[in-house]
């Protein structure tokens, strides 16, 4: 029977584009509350936007851009009822790391951060085509933390300049921190003044009432300031012209991307990172919490279609925002239509209202970016934890940070990333291999380190893999033979293999185990295997090894293994 083409597409279109299936089915009552969650969200986020333009050294209507392309395109591909999707501290530290390190300005910088945009995106799109979000455990918890703690620091030293009217110039976050102390001699007073007084302003409603919304309130009270002192005629710094109303969509300049192509993928590849661990622990977590189900795969096709729908408007790399995520659920948000109502407020203000940022001065801009940089990006809670439960991961944290003080966010990245991968590699190889004791009066074996009382055998070593039995791990094993087999008084005569913690075992593994059962019989030790899992029988017995070592020295627990060799004749 024939089928029209509109049976298979519409499921097909619903799935890629979800606001195809919610949308007509959309409850009235939920109108209320999604409206007031999308203007608190706007209010909240408009003049923060105006600071994360400011940190990625772009002009601060492109954080605006940003925001609205990435609120709206976000709510038609999401499958998240609450996230809220934008421009962030951490995503534009990296992309202001890429500026800085091509020493572009202007339009040309703009023009290279909304490139890292696009390319942002589609590597997200690549991502869930691929079904690769494993990808983003290549940064550990540790790095991120040292990472973004590094570059709020770097961001905040950046931005010292602007509250004191004085100049800072440096390739590393050291040595713009130095030009600016070698500055300090031509402070501009009523800069500082104004600088000052709304640092205290921000950082006051921070803690004395934190539910107000203070970057708006230090915008609006900035924009008077100028308006009613006239602080520009004083000599204070102003933004200068932001232009009114939405750019003409248009692919961002190829020519300025290729010319910093190495630029572009390490920012690319970090805000991939970055973004996609945020994205999917976020959505999960609210969805979590409101009993619904969400499409990990499908919400990094929502964040991709966002950033490249950012990148065309000339913005900035956009992600789920947590901060603002939170205020939209608890303002009422029930369906996505709350970020279509957020991307339609920053549009109105951009044609409403743009040109009113004009005269706010930059040491208001500058303290806005400081409060969101370090309370938004260094996590003490975490840091502390880390030195309480694992000194190693803080340091990896504090080396992470230097590294991005030392040497710039990108090289901070990509030193990141070995960090975190040097770390997999040092743990993979060396598995623990505990040498286990008897309880007394029972038939358990455990780790004779932790219970040195338990009961163990003259001659005999029994051990226990923790973890699979691999190329990584095959040497460590054979090692640790040898060392129980030098160490042993008296002499080594058993050695029971515990491999109830090995689920995988490659060729290579196979062949290791060969070599130590050749090697154990050559010194007239018995070698047996207790608990072994059937994928890993399969392969012993393709290598050959369960026919070499016998069929009886295979043995359901170690309890068992140990008593076959204490049986044993000589």
């Amino acid at each position: 029977m024939a089928v029209t083409p509109r049976e298979p597409t519409q499921p097909s279109l619903g799935r890629l584009v979800p606001i195809v299936r919610w949308l007509p089915r959309y409850d009235r009552g939920l109108l209320g509350g999604d409206l007031a969650a999308g203007v608190a969200v706007a209010a909240m986020i408009v003049p923060k936007d105006l600071g994360y333009a400011g940190i990625a050294g772009v002009p601060i209507q492109n954080g605006l851009y940003a925001a609205a392309a990435g609120a709206i395109i976000y709510a038609l591909f999401c499958t998240s009822r609450q996230i809220s999707t934008g421009p962030s501290s951490s995503l534009a530290a990296v992309a202001g790391g890429a500026v800085l390190a091509t020493g572009l300005a202007g339009q040309e910088a703009a023009q290279l951060v909304a490139g890292i945009t696009v390319v942002t995106g589609a590597l997200f799109l690549l991502l869930a085509a691929l079904r690769m979000g494993w990808i983003a455990q290549f940064l550990s918890k540790a790095v991120v933390t040292g990472f973004l703690a590094g570059s709020a620091v770097s961001v905040t030293i950046g931005e010292l300049p602007k509250l004191t009217g004085t100049s800072a110039e440096g390739d590393t976050a050291w040595h713009e921190l130095g030009t600016w102390v070698a500055g300090l001699g031509e402070i501009h007073w009523a800069t500082l003044l104004v600088g000052l007084a709304a640092l205290a302003l921000i950082i006051g409603l921070r803690f004395l009432r934190p539910r107000a919304p203070g970057a708006l309130v230090l915008v609006v009270g900035g924009l008077l300031a100028s308006h009613l002192v006239d602080l520009g005629a004083h000599g204070v710094a102003l933004v200068g012209t932001v232009p009114r109303g939405l750019p003409t969509p248009a692919l961002p300049s190829v020519q300025v991307v290729s010319d910093n192509v190495s630029s572009v993928a390490v920012a690319s590849v970090a805000l991939l990172l970055i973004g996609f661990s945020q994205t999917a622990g976020d959505a999960r977590a609210f969805a979590a919490r409101r009993r619904y189900r969400i499409d990990v795969n499908q919400e990094s096709v929502a964040q991709g279609m966002a950033n490249v729908g950012a990148g065309f408007f000339q913005g900035m790399p956009v992600s789920t925002s947590l901060s603002a995520s939170s205020l939209n659920e608890s303002s009422g948000a029930r369906t996505p239509l709350a970020s279509l109502v957020t991307g339609g407020v920053v549009v109105a203000t951009l044609f409403a209202l743009a040109p009113l940022f004009s005269d706010l001065p930059k040491a208001v801009l500058g303290a806005i970016i400081i409060d969101a940089v370090i309370f938004g990006m260094i996590d003490l809670g975490e840091l502390k934890r880390l030195r309480r439960v694992a000194r190693f991961d803080f340091w990896v944290a504090a080396v992470a940070a230097l590294a991005v003080l030392s040497a710039g966010v990108l090289a901070g990245v990509v030193i990141g990333v070995a960090l975190s991968l040097g770390w997999l590699v040092y743990v993979t190889t060396r598995p623990a291999i505990p040498l286990l004791g008897r309880e007394p009066d029972t038939q358990v074996f455990r780790d004779v380190a932790d219970n040195p009382d338990d009961e163990t055998f003259p001659g005999f070593a029994v051990i226990r893999l923790d973890g699979g039995l691999f190329f990584a791990t095959a040497e460590a094993l054979e090692d640790r033979v040898r060392e129980l087999s030098d160490e042993a008084d008296p002499k080594l005569r058993v050695v029971v293999l515990d491999l109830e913690a090995v689920t995988f075992i490659d060729s290579q593994g196979a062949a290791k185990l060969s070599e130590i059962e050749e090697l154990t019989r050559m010194d007239g030790v018995d070698l047996r295997l207790a608990r072994v899992k059937a994928p890993v029988r399969t392969v012993l017995e393709a290598q050959g090894l369960v026919e070499r070592i016998g069929r009886d020295h295979l043995h359901g627990n170690v309890d068992r293994a140990v008593k076959a060799a204490l049986a044993a004749p000589g």
